[in-house]
């Protein structure tokens, strides 16, 4: 019989003394353990409670990719946030997020895509007409706005009427805040339920189906092909020839809105803090867009734009939006000799494996030249979009998107630092907070 190697733990008390601070930040209290503990610990969160927390890559590894199978999502996406989303490829396990995922693969392949990169080049130097110069501005909330423009347009071209847009924005954005105080304050379950709080949000969730269904059958009855997002999962088919049902591909429209919003605009806004603190990485793209400019067809200056790609995958080191995963196995497992019950709740620190100094080069600094030769070269300690057969599969659609953003903002404006340091709020993804900065048009 194999002796088990004993996984280090952080006890109970340790948790209660330091609560109040890992409310605001969990972050420090994550790292003082890592680097007492090692790159597994055990967290005591109850007394019969527990979580595994990792930045050991090559675990992260062998969860996701080679034995992704004895794995599955936590119930905060299988159950907490299903119940406002519905059951799609975020939130959805086994056989059923399977079929969708080998449906709607086609519908984000680079060349499907393509059709959609001129109308996104066009909402996003629409939103930068938001953009206040010579005077010190937030930049987060026009950078909130913009991820969710450009999914809107990519989806429904110009079907969508405004009004509706603005209130599905108002939704998505008021239930993720619901689905934070839940999991923060799993205490005040009672009081959601009885003061009718999580009724309400509910109440909202339906409210966004009903605008989707009037889209959707809309489009239907219409006869008019636009070559969107929206005519894609409409026309994609299971091996059986069927397509979705309505139900189904509403739920696959909610978690699109949710997943490719809030995601993109905190990488840009982590992105553009960094450069206004790097104006020399603002030189490099500017000079790189500006060479490109006689490129007539967009996908090939999106390709081209090498240097502001690097700037993209630095940030995303740094401050990875999606700064956890979590998983629980199916089946009791081990790894390096340590033992996991079923059952067990393991959460990767993607912020820690990112930052790991046994893994980068000066890994506080931002040195967007380690990313010369692409991400592909750190692929097994680098996962921004995540890894294995659930990798987000809306990776493309978001650097796209972002290198189109970064490019055209960098190509009108100067952008300079009105903070200090760049702060953090971690919440379900790891969100900027009092983003500062100084816009000067160029001449």
């Amino acid at each position: 019989m194999h002796s088990k190697k004993e996984i280090p733990t952080v006890p109970l008390n340790r948790f209660l003394k330091h609560s109040l601070e890992i409310l605001k930040n969990p972050l420090p209290f994550h790292r003082q353990n890592f680097n007492e503990k090692g790159d597994v610990f055990k967290l005591k969160v109850g007394f019969k409670s527990e979580v595994f927390f990792i930045r050991d890559t090559a675990f992260a590894q062998y969860v996701l990719q080679k034995n992704q199978k004895n794995y599955v999502k936590s119930k905060i996406q299988t159950e907490d946030l299903v119940k406002y989303v519905g059951e799609g490829l975020l939130t959805s396990e086994g056989e059923k997020w399977k079929k969708q995922r080998k449906m709607m693969q086609p519908a984000f392949h680079k060349k499907q895509l393509e059709n959609l990169l001129s109308g996104m080049q066009d909402t996003i130097v629409s939103e930068f007409k938001k953009i206040k110069t010579d005077k010190t501005i937030d930049i987060f909330p026009v950078l909130n706005d913009l991820p969710f423009q450009t999914v809107v347009k990519s989806l429904f071209t110009k079907a969508a009427k405004e009004t509706d847009m603005e209130r599905l924005q108002f939704i998505t954005e008021a239930n993720q805040r619901m689905l934070v105080k839940e999991l923060r304050q799993p205490y005040l379950g009672w009081w959601f339920k009885s003061s009718g709080t999580l009724n309400k949000h509910l109440n909202l969730s339906t409210e966004a189906r009903t605008i989707l269904k009037g889209i959707v059958e809309e489009r239907k009855t219409s006869g008019q092909r636009f070559g969107d997002l929206l005519d894609m999962l409409l026309e994609t088919r299971y091996d059986d020839g069927k397509g979705m049902i309505e139900t189904q591909l509403i739920d696959e429209i909610l978690i699109i809105f949710t997943a490719g919003h809030e995601t993109t605009s905190n990488a840009l806004t982590f992105t553009f803090q960094l450069l206004a603190k790097h104006p020399e990485w603002q030189d490099k793209i500017y000079e790189e867009w500006f060479n490109l400019k006689d490129e007539t067809d967009l996908m090939t200056r999106i390709s081209a734009s090498k240097v502001c790609q690097q700037v993209l995958e630095e940030s995303m080191r740094l401050f990875p939006p999606a700064y956890f995963i979590d998983r629980v196995n199916v089946n009791d497992d081990e790894f390096k000799g340590m033992h996991f019950e079923a059952g067990s709740n393991l959460l990767f620190s993607v912020y820690e494996m990112h930052r790991h100094p046994e893994l980068w080069n000066h890994p506080e600094q931002f040195l967007p030249e380690r990313f010369n030769e692409g991400g592909r070269q750190f692929s097994s300690q680098y996962f921004p979009f995540g890894a294995g057969p659930r990798k987000c599969i809306g990776n493309n659609f978001a650097m796209f998107e972002m290198i189109i953003a970064v490019s055209e903002l960098i190509s009108k404006y100067k952008i300079h630092a009105d903070f200090d340091t760049i702060e953090i709020t971690p919440l379900i993804t790891l969100k900027p907070k009092n983003a500062f900065l100084r816009f000067e048009e160029r001449n």
